[in-house]
């Protein structure tokens, strides 16, 4: 039951090719951002799509299988969990991000 506290599955389009992070360990982690639609009709009987735009960390041999079969456009299927973090940029301004840190993924 612990994994339904925060599970998020999305299935939508890449943006951009991953961007992949090798570290002196070895090890490395994938970026990406993933656009999710919702078609439905305004007020004025309109159709209106609305774009949601969600950044996708993954790590580990997730991150080799992205870096080998993801590219821009491409159609995924993700699960994994929210991850809210903060940081300073160089200006010393706080900023803030919502990630998924995904944990499985299907290639559509």
């Amino acid at each position: 039951m612990n994994k339904l506290s925060n599970k998020v599955q999305l299935i939508g389009h890449l943006g951009q090719d991953p961007e992949i992070v090798k570290f002196d360990d070895g090890n490395q982690l994938a970026k990406f951002t993933v656009a999710t639609n919702e078609v439905y009709k305004n007020a004025q009987g309109e159709k209106v799509t609305d774009r949601q735009w969600h950044n996708v960390v993954m790590r580990g041999r997730l991150s080799e299988i992205a870096e080998e079969f993801l590219s821009k456009g491409k159609q995924v299927a993700v699960e994994g969990k929210l991850v809210h973090r903060s940081y300073e940029n160089k200006e010393n301004e706080k900023r803030f991000v919502t990630e998924i840190h995904a944990y499985e993924m299907k290639l559509l």
